[in-house]
Order: structure tokens, then sequence, then C-alpha cells
């Protein structure tokens, strides 16, 4: 596996975990748990949009993983 699928895999991964936060927070009855999960799938969020820059980074300079 090339770095470039790596890192999409990585983010793959990411996406499923925020989702999976999101649910949590949302099915939670605990008002100190909902924030603890929603706070948690914010700081996925922004990992998530630090590896769109990295990946975006990843395909400009190496054009043969785009859209791979």
């Amino acid at each position: 596996m090339t770095v470039a699928s790596n890192v999409k895999q990585c983010m793959v991964t990411l996406k499923a975990a925020e989702a999976t936060l999101s649910s949590l927070a949302q099915k939670s009855t605990e008002d100190q748990a909902k924030k603890l999960f929603h706070e948690c799938m914010l700081e996925v969020g922004k990992a998530i949009s630090d590896l769109k820059k990295r990946i975006a980074q990843l395909e400009f300079e190496e054009p043969q993983f785009k859209g791979k």
C-alpha cells in the first residue's frame, strides 16, 4: 500500500469513528456522556480536516495518486 492509500484509509476509518461518536452522543441519556461524545466527535472532525489537507498535498505532489 502506498502512503496516499494509507492516509486515505485512515480518513475512512476516522469518518466511521466520527459517525459512531455522533450516534452515541444522540443516543446517550446522560448529559455528561453526550457532551463527552460530542467533544470527541469534534476532535475527530479536526483530524479528518487535517487529513483532507494532507491528501490534497499528496495528490498535488504525486499526481498518480489523485482519485485513487
